[in-house]
């Protein structure tokens, strides 16, 4: 059963800026995605070299291109950083022509996400103001910013949503039934069917969504160790809801023990569980035709191994 409750005024307001917040930050992504979409139709292949278009290079670019230069050598001698070393790749990227329509409309564009980046970041000193007016919220987003792939912008969110009192929520798995991330139980005469989740509340499973995104490609952390693990059993895109799960109950008990996350390094499950490794690794090597046979040793450890060549090796 879902928790039923009427949030305090303060985190009712906190929750309309977060919510109000997201959706200008949507707005700035389907105008990218239009600034995209404006340079592929030039033959400006900009997003095919760097990893953002709306980046510190990319914008220099883009000012100089609606400015008028069309220079290919120019151009990509607008290049910053690390992108320097891809001067030649720029030149060849920057071959495409911009017709004066396409530069009045990417001018446009620009001027739009200017704006809703100026928008963006009054919500976000509005957004923190109302945390510091909640008893401990402040801390709470503290806490919350050291879960890997939880950014400040994300334990806002949580916070609106969910609250600093987890008391509310009687497990971390009923929050997570009620943010839409419980994974579902379908099971008739023994066999099991669908296990899709819930619908729930959509904007904190969005905000874990794209956190958990972010925390399957961090280094040396148990999370995106996690990520990998499930991924190459199920897939990427359940991978990803597992650990956007992971995340939530990871906030829960953060939250309601006031105390950081502690990282357990990639290696942990390993370390713990040596035995399903193990077993993980004679059933890799059995399907490569590999005969395994395990060899029991101290109580605890993972048991040795003789391994038999395949046949024709």
């Amino acid at each position: 059963m879902r928790p039923s409750f009427i949030p305090p005024r303060p985190q009712r307001e906190l929750r309309d800026l977060t919510r109000y917040r997201t959706t200008f930050v949507r707005e700035r992504a389907t105008l990218v995605n239009r600034v995209q979409k404006v340079l592929e139709s030039t033959n400006l292949k900009l997003a095919s070299v760097v990893s953002d278009v709306m980046g510190v290079s990319s914008r220099a670019i883009l000012a100089a291109l609606v400015a008028g230069e069309a220079d290919p050598a120019v151009l990509a001698g607008l290049a910053k950083g690390q992108l320097r070393k891809k001067r030649p790749q720029l030149e060849q990227a920057l071959q495409g022509h911009l017709y004066p329509h396409q530069s009045f409309v990417l001018t446009e564009l620009l001027a739009q996400i200017e704006s809703l980046e100026e928008t963006v970041a009054r919500f976000d000193a509005q957004i923190r103001e109302a945390c510091d007016r909640q008893d401990d919220a402040a801390q709470v987003v503290a806490l919350l910013d050291t879960i890997p792939g939880i950014a400040q912008g994300t334990a806002h969110l949580l916070v609106a949503e969910i609250g600093t009192d987890m008391t509310r929520f009687p497990s971390a798995a009923a929050l997570a039934a009620w943010a839409g991330l419980a994974p579902g139980n379908n099971e008739s005469a023994g066999r099991q069917r669908s296990g899709r989740t819930r619908k729930g509340n959509v904007w904190l499973r969005t905000a874990l969504v794209q956190a958990a995104q972010a925390a399957a490609h961090m280094k040396h952390t148990a999370l995106a160790a996690r990520y990998r693990r499930i991924a190459a059993r199920r897939g990427a895109k359940k991978a990803v809801i597992a650990l956007a799960h992971s995340l939530l109950v990871i906030a829960y008990h953060v939250i309601l023990r006031r105390q950081p996350y502690h990282e357990l390094g990639e290696d942990y499950l390993q370390q713990t569980d040596p035995r399903t490794r193990a077993q993980r690794l004679v059933r890799q090597l059995s399907q490569l035709g590999f005969d395994v046979e395990l060899h029991s040793s101290a109580p605890g450890d993972a048991p040795p191994a003789t391994v038999a060549l395949p046949a024709g090796s």
